[in-house]
C-alpha cells in the first residue's frame, strides 16, 4: 500500500517531518506543503534528515509555496522534486492513501 505523507509545518516549529520521515515506509512520498518547504532549503538545519530520507522515500515539495515564501528552485536541496498544483492532485490520485502530518 503507498502512502502520501504530506508535511505542512516548519521542521523549525514542530517535529511533524521528523516522525513523518521515522514512520514513512521505503517507497512512500512525502509532499512539504505551506512552512514545510522550509525543510527543503539546501543549508537549512533540516538538511541532513532530508537527504538521509532521499534514500528511502521519495520527497517533493509543491513549487507556488516555495515561491510564495520568496525563494527560488535553486534553493532547494539536490534530489527533491518540485510539483505544482496539478502534481499535488497526481501525487493523491497514485497514492492508495494520504496521511497529513500535523
Amino acid at each position: 500500500m503507498s502512502i502520501l505523507h504530506t508535511v505542512n509545518k516548519s521542521p523549525f516549529e514542530r517535529n511533524s517531518l521528523e516522525s513523518c520521515l521515522k514512520f514513512a515506509s521505503q517507497g512512500a512520498s512525502v509532499l512539504l506543503m505551506e512552512d514545510g518547504v522550509y525543510a527543503a532549503l539546501a543549508g537549512s538545519s533540516a538538511e541532513s534528515q532530508l537527504k538521509a530520507g532521499l534514500g528511502k522515500v521519495s520527497i517533493y515539495v509543491l513549487g507556488p509555496d516555495i515561491k510564495a515564501r520568496g525563494f527560488h528552485e535553486d534553493r532547494l536541496i539536490a534530489g527533491i522534486k518540485v510539483v505544482d498544483y496539478a502534481g499535488f492532485v497526481d501525487l493523491a490520485v497514485d497514492n492508495d492513501k494520504v496521511q497529513a502530518w500535523l
